[in-house]
C-alpha cells in the first residue's frame, strides 16, 4: 500500500510461532470520551469516504498525537499522512525521528470489508538478483490481547510500512483494522507492547454518517 517511510531500526523480536493466552490490557487513564474535535473531521470524513467505521486514537506515545493532516508536525523529522486504495483500504502514518535520539512510528490501517489477511510482495537480493515473493502482510502470530471489546491477535513479523513493528490485528463490522508501531530506540520491545495497548485502549469508533 505504501512503502516504509523508515527502514532504519532493530526489531527486538524472537523467532517461533507459539501462541499465548489472552492478556488483558492495563484500564486507560481518565480522558475525553470523544476524538478531539481538532482531529475528528479528518476520521469522519475518512468513515464517509470509505464507507466504513475507523478508530480515532485519544492516546499516542510522546511526542506523536492522533491528528492527522499534510501540516502536522510532530518535531524533528517526522509527521503524518494519510493514503486510501482503490479498494477503500486506508493507512494512517505517524511518526517521529531524530538523529542520535531515536523514532516513534505508529500505523492505524483498516480494511473494509475484509477479513483475511493481505498479501504483500517481499523483495530479497541474491547478489545481483532480486527475487520477489508473495507472503501475508502480517504473519508469526502470537498473544492475544483484549481491550474494549477488541479481541486483537498480535503479529511480529510484517511488510511494507509495518516492517519491523509489532502489529495488532481484529475484526469489526466485517472489516479488518490493525494498529501498529516500530521497535526501535528510544523504545524496547517491551515498551512498545505497553504502549499499543495503550493505544488499543484509547481507541474511539467513528462511524460514517450514512451508517451512524
Amino acid at each position: 500500500m505504501i512503502s516504509a517511510l523508515v527502514a532504519v531500526g532493530l526489531f527486538a523480536a524472537g523467532c517461533g510461532s507459539s501462541s499465548k493466552p489472552a492478556t488483558p490490557v492495563a484500564a486507560p487513564p481518565k480522558h475525553e470520551t470523544g476524538c478531539p474535535a481538532k482531529w475528528r473531521a479528518t476520521y469522519q470524513k475518512l468513515a464517509d469516504r470509505i464507507h466504513a467505521p475507523v478508530y480515532c486514537p485519544l492516546w499516542m506515545p510522546d511526542p506523536l498525537t492522533g491528528e492527522i493532516g499534510p501540516t502536522v508536525s510532530f518535531g524533528g523529522a517526522g509527521g503524518s499522512s494519510l493514503s486510501v486504495d482503490k479498494d477503500r483500504s486506508y493507512l494512517a502514518l505517524f511518526v517521529w525521528a531524530e538523529p542520535g535520539s531515536g523514532e516513534i512510528h505508529v500505523n492505524l490501517r483498516g480494511y473494509p470489508g475484509r477479513t483475511t489477511i493481505p498479501t504483500c510482495v517481499k523483495v530479497d537480493t541474491n547478489g545481483t538478483k532480486t527475487v520477489r515473493t508473495k507472503v501475508p502482510c502480517f504473519s508469526d502470530p502470537r498473544s492475544v490481547v483484549k481491550a474494549q471489546g477488541i479481541v486483537a491477535r498480535v503479529y511480529t513479523v510484517n511488510q511494507d510500512a509495518d516492517l519491523w513493528h509489532i502489529l495488532y490485528a481484529w475484526h469489526y463490522a466485517g472489516g479488518l483494522y490493525t494498529v501498529s508501531q516500530h521497535v526501535a530506540p528510544p523504545l524496547s520491545y517491551r515498551k512498545v507492547e505497553q504502549s499499543l495497548g495503550r493505544i488499543l485502549n484509547n481507541l474511539v469508533l467513528i462511524k460514517p454518517r450514512s451508517a451512524a
